[in-house]
């Protein structure tokens, strides 16, 4: 087992490398100036289809509203990345890190709105009468090359049992115990009736409950980090001052902080940055692929918000009370390392982080299902839906009870080997996506 675990840690730092990091950036950077800054001039419109539209008039193709798509992708992307994620990243490569973050976020808003549209352009009908799209179907669509949109969803599929469940119910378990002192197997067991209350429904069902799920646990974590911030207001413009300082300058040691290099404060804030919002890895496009839309510009105008909601907003949220309470260079890391500093900010604050991270996971799961459950149902057919349903349920318990650190390497590896297969189809179909983009906007005018 240990020889395993080894092995497989090893190849994630491979696969998680310097090409991976820059192939994901670069895709962005490369659509960022293909579509001409689209994720900046369009995001008020964005957020206006978003949050306050939701709804598409006259769209009957899909099985799910703009909004829930929206939702049901954040539920699989807003998790322990806003929370252990920044922390992690802050921790190893100094406050800088979070600049890098942000960096990311934004060509990754380009990344986000083109694999909508070409989830959108390529999905189909299948034989329940339910709408299939994502990677897997725009790259046997598009490109014709239905051997990577195979790998695709082999990836995917692996992936989703992984860093979409064992992980989730893990980070759960462990937190309900070291606050509340609840049993592991009570946990799983209470997680497996609510995850299959939800899941069993399909698509309908998981969206109904993200799109009421989500907007709570993103207020209610927001809302303490934003009071600790509030709480500590005189300490912000230092905070923004020491993070552009350190994302250019290498990070002494200070406290329990070891210092950092220039390269490792990149490194760091890409990779968690990344980590964080799946921009480039091809999981959300699948959800984008349900929403009831007439043109597939706008879904993606949509799905793009949902990186900017996630790294922009909730990991600087995070990021902030990190720094401003100076507990970023205590030496610790983590989960642990935010609860602390959010419990340093105001009386309680470990326990928002405790119930946030409680719901994040929760939401992760619901997400990643239907990610999962779609990959299969492209690899085996609509048979395989009830089946993989309920191993997905089971395996949700079994998370709960188990130590994951080969699954946690497992996971790590076919996350990043999702990206490969997404990202070339992005690059080679960059020409579909400005088509369709200009289009769409020579119309409107």
């Amino acid at each position: 087992m240990d020889a395993l675990l080894s092995f497989f840690s090893t190849l994630s730092g491979y696969v998680w490398g310097p090409p991976l990091l820059i192939l994901l950036v670069g895709t962005g950077a490369w659509l960022t100036l293909c579509l001409r800054g689209l994720q900046f001039s369009k995001l008020w419109h964005s957020l206006y289809l978003a949050l306050i539209k939701r709804k598409e008039e006259g769209a009957e193709e899909g099985d799910i509203s703009h909004f829930q798509a929206l939702m049901t992708a954040l539920s699989a992307t807003v998790g322990t990345g806003n929370i252990a994620g920044v922390a992690t990243a802050v921790a190893i490569g100094g406050p800088g890190a979070l600049f890098w973050m942000w960096i990311t976020g934004l060509v990754g808003m380009a990344t986000k709105y083109a694999e909508a549209v070409l989830a959108v352009k390529y999905r189909i009908v299948d034989a329940r009468g339910q709408m299939s799209g994502g990677p897997m179907y725009y790259i046997e669509r598009g490109l014709g090359w239905k051997w990577l949109g195979v790998l695709f969803a082999l990836f995917a599929a692996v992936a989703a049992f992984g860093i979409g469940n064992m992980v989730q119910s893990n980070s759960m378990a462990d937190a309900l115990n070291s606050t509340f002192q609840v049993p592991h197997i009570a946990t799983g067991i209470v997680l497996m009736l609510a995850t299959a209350a939800v899941i069993l429904g399909g698509i309908k069902s998981i969206a109904r409950v993200t799109s009421v799920l989500v907007p709570i646990m993103v207020v209610f974590y927001m809302g303490g980090a934003l009071l600790i911030i509030l709480l500590n207001v005189a300490q912000v413009p230092a905070a923004f001052a020491l993070i552009f300082k350190h994302a250019l300058s290498p990070t002494a040691t200070t406290g329990g902080f070891v210092g950092a290099s220039i390269m490792l404060t990149i490194r760091m804030g890409v990779a968690r940055g990344v980590f964080s919002n799946e921009s480039g890895l091809g999981s959300a496009p699948i959800a984008a692929a349900a929403a009831q839309t007439k043109h597939p510009v706008t879904q993606a105008l949509v799905s793009m918000t949902q990186t900017f909601i996630d790294t922009i907003i909730v990991c600087t949220m995070t990021g902030l009370v990190l720094v401003i309470t100076g507990l970023w260079s205590s030496g610790e890391n983590g989960a642990a390392l935010t609860s602390q500093a959010f419990g340093a900010g105001m009386p309680g604050g470990e326990l928002i982080v405790t119930l946030g991270l409680i719901l994040f996971a929760y939401s992760t799961i619901l997400g990643w299902c239907y990610y999962g459950e779609k990959s299969i149902e492209y690899l085996l057919g609509e048979k395989s839906i009830v089946p993989y349903r309920v191993l997905f349920v089971i395996f949700v318990g079994v998370g709960a009870v188990l130590k994951l650190d080969l699954v946690w390497a497992l996971a790590d590896v076919f996350n990043g080997l999702m990206a490969f297969p997404n990202l070339i189809a992005l690059l080679v179909l960059t020409p579909v996506i400005v088509k369709e983009t200009r289009n769409y906007f020579n119309n409107k005018k």
